[in-house]
Order: C-alpha cells, then structure tokens, then sequence
C-alpha cells in the first residue's frame, strides 16, 4: 500500500503551544490528572468572561446568521472598525479597506497567501508568535527572523533587520504588543520600522491583537498611524481585549499606499470571495465590543485582576535562582529565560516535557516561538493568584531539583 504523506509545505512548520507536550497533556487528562495549563491565552478557560452586552448582542442576532454574509463582513462591525481606525490617528481607510474574518490567525493566512510567491522573504520577529512562521511556509515563503534584543528590553534590532533584507524580501510583520514577550515598543522604533519599510518597498503586516492589554498607564500607537504611504494591514480581534476567543471574530484593514497595490488587493478580494464569509454570529459581536464600556481597563489598570496576577507571577518567577525576565509592558505573557550556567538544556521541548510530567504544569518551551536557544519558556499569567502561587511554586521545586542533579546552587 501507497504511504501517504503529508505536503512537503508543512516541512517548516511548528505549532508547539498545541504540540507534543499539549498531545502528553491529553494522554494525562484522559488517566484523571489534574493539570495547570500555562501554555496558552485562552481567558474563558480561567474565568474572563466576553463583556455581557456583547453576548445579549449575538444572542439577539443568531435569527439573522443563518445566511452568508458579504465576503468581506457585514456593514455595522465594519463601519464600527472604521471608526475605530480613526480614534488610533489611521487616516484614509474605508469600509472596502476592511476584511472580517475567523480570528486574526485566519486574515493572517490569507494576506501571506495573497502576498507571497514561491521563495519570497517575510521578515518576523524573534522570538514570534509560531503562526506567523508557519503561515509563512504554508504560502511557499521563507520565514526570515530578524532578532530582538532581551538585553534591550526585547525591542527589534534595528541593524539586524537592515542586515536582513535581500531582493527577495516582500514584508516585514511587527508584533505589538509583543506575544510572547509581553513588550510594547516605543514609538521611536516603530518609525525606524516605518523608514525601513518605505525604503525597501517592503509590506508591513501589524499584529495589534493586544493593543488594550496594557499596563502601568502606558499607551499603544497604531503602526499604521505613522504614515500615509506605506502600504500596512494591521490585524485584530475580539479574543483578548474581550475575552472572546471562541467567537473567532478578527478584522484586518489596509491602510497606506492602495493605489499602488491594487493588484494585491484583488488578490485578498479573490480570496475573501473563496471563503465566502467569516462566522456570522461573531461578526455581530464587533460593533458592541469596540462601542461599548471598555471591561478590560478594569483588568489591566491598578488592582485589577490581570495586572495583580502579572506582578505576582513576575515576582515569583524572578525570585528562582537562576530565572530572569523581562516585565512584560502588556498582554498575558511573560518569556522568562532560565541562565545556561545554571540550567544547561539541550533539548528544552524534552525539559518542559519532563516538567509537566513531574509537576503537571504545562508550560510551552521558548524554541516553540522560534527562539533559536534552549533557554527560554512561555508563562501565561491567566490563572487565579493561588493559582498562580501553587503552579509556580511547582516550577520552582522542580527546577531546585535540577540544580541539585546538576550541581548548581
């Protein structure tokens, strides 16, 4: 019999916040182990519930879901992303410029395909959110990582994406705020970015998912408020800053230079018409959640509950000898990295395979994010404080044991 094989596209890509320590996770669950699972943003699972006018809002529609939408979203969340572009100082975009779809990660995967020819170059950061890279690969690309800097705070290297672009490079992608290192960038590197995208002809693609997950004050620019010109698709949805994650409701909007990229444009248009629409429910929820009272300032502004569960998780993580991190500024996440001279991992999937196993904490390992060294993980800072306090208490004995067997102190 004929082996069949999976497409050689998927040869580069890797997904491991659901991977073999996720399909471990399930083998221990299914025995009727309890676990803690800080693998992953998903707020439903620890009791963030979606705004409750944004649930009436659906409920109250689902009569007028049934039927396909237009391609490209219904009227009203569109009109309300509009509006929306514009309170962030994004001139020039119209209700054609706005894409609805099923999450972000869905948008995402079609403007690569709709960008990329086979061998061109998209640079993404590093560390980076896994599907940017696979979405890169999936659409014939080659994923190019381009370094951010721990000891800077984790902000783009400047000179290392400069060092990077070839003939070949089609777009660059920011991720901001940072998933998984939890930074916002100022807006002094924003505009180098914007500089180095005019120069080189280059798409920016902005991942903006977290844009009020914000702490201690400060305040998100939108990339594509820095410029009139060069041609920017910034993508978001409701599944943070609203806790909505199942309803898979995400938006994309081109802003910049269109004329020039009219070509491309009807290439997403091809491929939005394909689909023939987003979940429709979800799309009923938009025009609430971004119109409506804004629940998650109460989350991430003093005592609220997520900025309280960051400074604990911060605090207990950095208080293990030999684990240092960088606060995160915003979303759920911190990247915490674990010293070599006193963790010498070689193969940290098969570590944090051995954590979970010993401690029933599920963590991702910092190579999932395409982080070239094994000496980083992935910390979701979602659960209750005690929690919290329990779960790293885990981590911590665990990693005590480690340096007993190894001869750290």
């Amino acid at each position: 019999m004929k082996t069949i094989r999976k497409s050689s596209k998927l040869a580069n890509v890797l997904y491991d916040i659901r991977g073999p320590i996720m399909d471990r996770a399930k083998q221990m669950e299914a025995q009727g182990l309890q676990l803690i699972k800080l693998n992953i943003g998903n707020l439903a699972a620890f009791g963030f519930d979606a705004p409750e006018e944004v649930q009436e809002d659906m409920i109250r529609n689902l009569p007028n879901s049934a039927g396909y939408s237009d391609s490209k979203g219904i009227f009203a969340a569109r009109k309300a992303i509009m509006h929306y572009t514009q309170t962030q100082g994004v001139h020039g975009v119209t209700l054609e410029d706005i894409y609805l779809g099923n999450g972000a990660s869905d948008l995402i995967a079609m403007a690569t395909s709709a960008l990329l020819n086979d061998g061109d170059e998209l640079l993404l950061p590093a560390p980076d959110y896994p599907l940017w890279t696979a979405v890169t690969s999936m659409a014939g690309g080659k994923p190019v990582h381009y370094l951010c800097d721990e000891a800077n705070g984790w902000i783009p290297d400047l000179e290392d994406i400069r060092s990077k672009i070839t003939p070949r490079t089609a777009g660059i992608v920011l991720i901001n705020p940072n998933n998984p290192t939890g930074v916002l960038y100022p807006d002094h590197v924003l505009q180098e970015i914007v500089n180095i995208a005019r120069e080189h002809d280059l798409v920016i693609f902005a991942d903006e998912v977290y844009d009020k997950v914000l702490y201690d004050g400060i305040h998100h620019t939108a990339l594509a408020s820095l410029s009139t010109d060069v041609l920017t698709l910034t993508f978001n949805s409701l599944s943070k800053s609203y806790r909505a994650c199942g309803y898979r409701a995400g938006w994309m909007v081109i802003s910049g230079n269109k004329q020039a990229a009219t070509d491309f444009i009807e290439g997403l248009n091809v491929l939005a018409n394909m689909k023939l629409c987003a979940n429709v429910p979800g799309q009923w929820a938009i025009q609430t959640a971004l119109g409506g009272y804004q629940s998650i300032n109460d989350l991430v502004g003093e005592g609220g509950r997520l900025r309280k569960q960051r400074d604990l998780a911060y605090e207990l993580i950095t208080a293990i000898p030999g684990v240092t991190c960088v606060k995160p500024q915003a979303s759920l996440y911190m990247f915490p990295r674990l010293d070599p001279a006193v963790y010498p991992i070689k193969d940290d999937r098969q570590f944090f395979l051995q954590l979970l196993e010993a401690t029933h904490v599920m963590l991702v390992q910092g190579t999932g994010f395409n982080w070239a060294q094994p000496d980083h993980f992935r910390l979701v800072f979602l659960p209750h404080e005690e929690v919290l306090r329990d779960a790293i208490g885990r981590i911590a004995t665990f990693l005590a044991d480690y340096r007993a067997k190894h001869g750290k102190k």
